[in-house]
């Protein structure tokens, strides 16, 4: 497998991804009145899945960099994750069904479907892999591309929501 001529890719995604989740945490602390008990499931919701994605390109970039692993282990390991990704992405967008936390069609978009759609990139990847086809690792990096740039947006798109909140709270004041 070609992997060695992919390091440099692995190693920015895997910092990128890596650092992603550091600043989300200062950013979840810097709006922390923003997080309450009655919000609860929303985080669950809107900021855990986030810090999941990031962990997850974190996560399969460290894997593609690990040296002395088959092509098996690291097929095995992108399919587990993209299976519980799957999962998760689908628990998100019946949950955004279901409430009215959000009314735009793009948070419906970059929170619940984009992300599933990148895990099911990562799962065919993960099949590719294990059968020797070339493309697999460019269907790889094309998923965790994707995945970490809509990330970024929603990342974005939280911190902003927080701000705002503060904001109108301090207004109220």
């Amino acid at each position: 497998m070609e992997l060695e001529r992919w390091h440099d890719f692995f190693v920015l995604v895997g910092t990128a991804g890596a650092t992603l989740v550091a600043l989300l945490f200062v950013a979840v602390s810097l709006g922390s009145g923003f997080l309450s008990n009655k919000r609860t499931a929303p985080t669950r919701a809107f900021f855990s899945p986030v810090v999941l994605h990031f962990s997850v390109v974190l996560f399969i970039a460290a894997v593609a960099l690990m040296p002395g692993h088959s092509v098996r282990s690291l097929a095995a390991l992108t399919g587990a994750s993209a299976l519980i990704g799957v999962g998760v992405s689908g628990f998100i967008v019946v949950q955004l069904l279901r409430n009215t936390w959000t009314e735009y069609l793009i948070d419906h978009l970059a929170y619940g479907l984009l992300p599933g759609l990148c895990y099911i990139a990562l799962l065919v990847a993960s099949v590719m892999i294990l059968s020797a086809d070339g493309t697999g690792l460019d269907v790889l990096a094309g998923a965790l591309l994707l995945l970490l740039i809509v990330n970024i947006r929603n990342a974005w798109d939280l911190t902003l929501s927080m701000v705002r909140h503060q904001t109108d709270r301090t207004r109220k004041r």
